[in-house]
């Protein structure tokens, strides 16, 4: 329906053209709901019909706000008074005439005049038969009494002046009651000023009060007002010089609907008693609202919510009160008529959204409006008064396919799409702020009550709210404070921060997650860190542990991550790295998130430098409050995205570490934490215990360096990381106290020098050199006894010789530690000759294998000579050649291993300890496993571990 099919045209009604359900009085009546004060009012005006002046007025003006129902009120009074007592059967005449407190209607000769259909310069009649009225008071007197009527009045109507006293009176019938109707009496006004017409009408209104009032039973009924918005400064003065008059002489009525405008609208579904089904949705929407009673407005009666609901149905009380508690202030706002414009498009809107299937609501509600529609939409601004919020209603609620609100139900978890929340509650909020119009404003309980349905999670409004609102929502022109809400015509923060954001140069988000990263990971722990690598060299190769951060762009979402850490980890530069276990990775989960929080925070700082924007206080607090939490979502996304820690393991693979959910209460540094989770997985010791030490010694030392037993901790995955390197200094002291472990140098002639063991060393005591060492307990005991013979070797150990030759032996001795002792008394003893005390021999006569023996005490050594006559003699000797200074020898071959001491002892600690030579040493070892057997990996690392302690690990 157009909207002007809501308005009456009295002219219409009178002269039978108006559409049936105005023209038909009984379906008039039928769709008319008698209010309490338009009962009052009809009621009055036919008890002074009836002749009745006590408690009555003989004039009235009807002022109500523009489109309140004074026209449909005129009609009512003249349909009342053209058909007398008949109306008595049509529907709420008797509750009429109970106001009346008569018992017939009367029936009354009527005039009608209408404002802005009377034309006084071609004015009515002439050609049909009808005399010429150009007047208002022509007119009236010709319906009121015919040609009779008009012949008082025609000379006033044809000099265009005023009638007044006996005039009047002669064009009022005597023998029935009189009920003139004016209606928009301003229209007519502004028109005829320049004639002096409108004067004239206000001298004959004020004429026509007068006599009025001194009468029986004549009602004059007036309805002055046009748009105040449309009056110029000549209107308002005569709009107030009319509204005077009427006031002073007369009476003015107030047709407000109040709280029955749902009983109104009830007559637009023909009910007759409500449906059940819409018993069963107001029991259930009652409950709802007595459960959520103190979440709710309390202008809301609780205890009657029943029927509050089943008044209303089939709208939520809410769609109907809102025009009543907030529109209705609305310069341009129609009571009535807009009521029922609007109300017909949203039942048109909602019938046609059933049939199709696209939803079914159990109410029409605040949140159903159909904002999407344009037709709806144009008609809710005409009661605006403007239509400056297009743009934030398709933008922000509906009327586009991706207004925010709508875009939001499509992304939300089911509950709140299935339920429109998001389009609920800002549809709510615009009518409910009344369009942001003169500051008003929508409340959470209002909001709540207006979209609160049952089996509703409350939660999940609040969450639809937040996702709406500024600074963190997605609405563009929907503002908050203080938990009030409403639409405007200006961008909100939302929309500001997003034009900022587009703005946003990408090394400026690179920057600054860089830099609050370093932040979570301040310096603690006494661990080390190393910021954002991309080569090897850059993270240093040290006996301590280093946490390394990698760039945000390295993330796990890089499959290519992995495979360089993995590299990294062994390398240094052109170089193997020697301390691989000492690195700690720390690996962000994905850049996205991160660089998108800092994309925020920049913008929300871009807005806060920009003195242009003239942002009010409430947007001054939101950007405070949208700074403050766009740096610790930053932070916390960090701690989020950072939950991901890489180390060596025992087989040489990288192992990852998930930490999990992870946030900035957990610790104070997210340092903190990766050191604290490490310490619970074992993979970081504060200490270790000198039988660790004992249980991993490297089989290739007796002696172990300090520096080589700290560097192990760090070089080699088969140990757990040290916290604190210098630990090893504790354990150390611990170890030599309690006597599993000695501390020891070593002097010249290899004896250990200091040796201390079992005694009392405190930590600070221990220096990590590679001049100091360790050696076990059992080794100190040993060391730590005084010498004693446990070896005599005899040189040489092998000879062949004639019979009776000679040869001449030497005797060596070695104490328990394999160290030479000096030799005292040797009893030399031989199976095949004869030996003397120096241990010269004279081989037998017979030949054969002998043995020469040297004894002192129990302790003997042994040598082999074989006697043979086939020996050739030695050729004669040569003269001693002139002597040749010799600079170096060499030699080369396998040793075996159960020798490699005595090859020491014999062999090189004769150079050894010689400063005047200049000793070198290649060595080449092969190890392999006997057949189906396989190579320990603890063997293969503490040998690598060995080897570099000893600076051989390059070779």
């Amino acid at each position: 329906m157009d909207a002007s099919e809501f308005a009456v045209h009295l002219d219409q009604v009178r002269d039978g053209t108006a559409p049936e359900d105005y023209q038909n009085p009984e379906r008039f009546f039928e769709r008319t709901y008698p209010t309490k004060n338009l009962s009052a009012f009809s009621g009055e005006v036919i008890r002074r019909l009836s002749g009745i002046k006590t408690e009555t007025s003989a004039i009235f003006n009807l002022s109500t706000q523009f489109g309140g129902g004074k026209t449909h009120a005129l009609t009512l009074l003249y349909h009342l008074a053209s058909a007398g007592d008949k109306a008595r059967r049509w529907r709420g005449v008797t509750e009429i005439l109970d106001k009346g407190r008569i018992d017939k209607v009367p029936q009354a000769a009527t005039a009608v005049f209408v404002g802005t259909e009377f034309d006084s310069i071609k004015g009515r009649g002439g050609k049909d038969g009808t005399p010429h009225r150009m007047t208002p008071w022509g007119e009236i007197a010709w319906q009121l009494s015919g040609q009779a009527g008009f012949d008082a009045v025609a000379e006033h109507d044809k000099q265009k002046i005023s009638p007044a006293g006996d005039v009047l009176k002669d064009i009022l019938p005597k023998d029935k009651p009189t009920l003139i109707l004016m209606d928009e009496l301003m229209n007519y006004v502004s028109r005829t000023r320049k004639s002096g017409l409108a004067a004239q009408l206000y001298n004959f209104v004020h004429n026509l009060s007068e006599f009025a009032r001194g009468q029986d039973n004549v009602v004059l009924a007036v309805s002055i007002p046009a748009s105040e918005l449309e009056m110029s400064a000549d209107d308002q003065s005569d709009f107030d010089r009319l509204k005077k008059v009427l006031d002073r002489l007369g009476k003015a009525v107030i047709l407000s609907a109040e709280d029955e405008t749902s009983e109104i609208i009830r007559r637009l579904f023909d009910w007759y008693g409500l449906p059940p089904e819409g018993k069963e949705v107001a029991a259930a929407y009652a409950n709802w609202v007595r459960d959520h009673k103190n979440q709710i407005p309390n202008y809301f009666p609780t205890e009657f919510a029943a029927e509050q609901f089943q008044a209303s149905y089939p709208f939520h009380p809410t769609a109907l009160s809102v025009f009543e508690r907030k529109w209705q202030g609305l310069p341009q706002f129609q009571q009535t008529r807009g009521i029922l414009r609007l109300l017909a498009l949203w039942i048109s809107n909602a019938y046609s959204e059933n049939f199709k299937g696209a939803r079914k609501d159990s109410l029409i509600s605040l949140g159903s409006a159909p904002l999407h529609d344009l037709t709806f939409r144009a008609a809710a601004f005409k009661q605006l008064g403007e239509d400056k919020l297009e743009a934030a209603v398709t933008t922000d609620i509906a009327g586009k396919k991706n207004a925010h609100a709508v875009r939001l139900d499509q992304e939300a978890v089911d509950t709140i799409k299935q339920a429109r929340l998001h389009q609920k509650v800002a549809s709510v909020v615009f009518f409910e702020s009344n369009g942001g119009q003169n500051q008003g404003h929508a409340t959470v309980p209002e909001i709540r009550l207006a979209v609160g349905e049952p089996d509703l999670d409350i939660g999940n409004l609040e969450t639809a709210l937040e996702g709406l609102s500024p600074p963190n929502g997605s609405c563009y022109y929907l503002n908050t404070t203080q938990n009030r809400y409403w639409f405007s015509t200006k961008p909100n923060l939302t929309k500001l921060l997003s034009d900022k954001r587009a703005g946003v140069e990408a090394s400026d988000i690179r920057e600054e997650v860089r830099k609050v990263i370093q932040t979570v990971f301040k310096a603690g722990e006494g661990v080390e860190r190393s910021f954002f690598p991309e080569q090897s060299s850059q993270i240093p190769d040290r006996p301590a542990l280093m946490v390394v951060i990698t760039p945000p762009e390295r993330s796990m979402a890089d499959d290519e991550t992995l495979s360089w850490i993995g590299q990294t980890t062994r390398e240094y530069g052109a170089s193997s790295r020697t301390f691989k276990s000492a690195l700690i990775w720390c690996v962000a989960e994905n850049e996205a998130p991160l660089k998108e929080d800092a994309r925020k925070l920049l913008a929300w700082e871009a807005i806060e430098a920009d003195s242009t924007l003239g942002l009010d206080e409430s947007q001054q607090r939101q950007l405070s409050e949208g700074l403050k939490r766009a740096r610790t979502d930053l932070k916390e996304c960090v701690w989020r995205s950072y939950k991901n820690i890489l180390l060596l393991g025992q087989n040489q693979e990288m192992r990852q570490i998930d930490m999990g959910l992870v946030n900035s209460s957990q610790a104070t540094s997210l340092l903190t934490l990766i050191v604290s989770r490490l310490r619970q997985e074992g993979d970081i010791e504060k200490d270790i215990s000198p039988n660790f030490l004992l249980r991993h010694w490297p089989g290739a030392f007796e002696a172990w360096s300090t520096k080589g037993v700290r560097d192990a901790f760090f070089a080699s995955p088969l140990f757990p990381r040290l916290e604190d390197g210098n630990s090893v200094k504790g354990t150390i002291a611990r170890g030599v106290r309690e006597g599993k472990l000695a501390y020891v140098g070593k002097g010249e002639d290899g004896k250990y020098e200091p040796l201390v063991f079992e005694a009392e060393i405190s930590e600070s005591d221990v220096e990590i050199s590679d001049e100091m060492f360790i050696i076990t307990g059992e080794v100190a005991k040993k060391h730590q006894a005084p010498p004693e013979l446990k070896q005599l070797v005899v040189e040489p150990e092998t000879s062949l010789l004639k019979p009776s030759n000679r040869q001449s032996y030497a005797v060596k001795a070695y104490d328990q530690n394999g160290m030479p002792l000096k030799l005292g008394a040797v009893t030399w003893e031989t199976t095949g000759g004869t030996i003397d005390d120096s241990g010269v021999l004279v081989a037998c006569e017979e030949e054969g294998n002998y043995i020469v023996t040297a004894k002192t005490g129990d302790v003997a050594g042994t040598a082999r000579f074989s006697v043979s006559t086939q020996i050739d003699p030695p050729p004669p000797p040569l003269p001693d050649p002139p002597p040749k200074k010799k600079r170096s020898f060499a030699w080369s071959g396998p040793i075996n291993p159960q020798k490699w001491t005595q090859f020491y002892m014999k062999v090189l600690t004769k150079f050894a300890a010689d400063s005047n030579i200049d000793l070198k040493l290649n060595v080449s070892m092969e190890v392999t496993a006997k057949e189906g057997q396989e190579l320990s990996e603890q063997k293969i690392e503490e040998t690598k571990t060995a080897l570099r302690e000893l600076g051989m690990d390059k070779s």
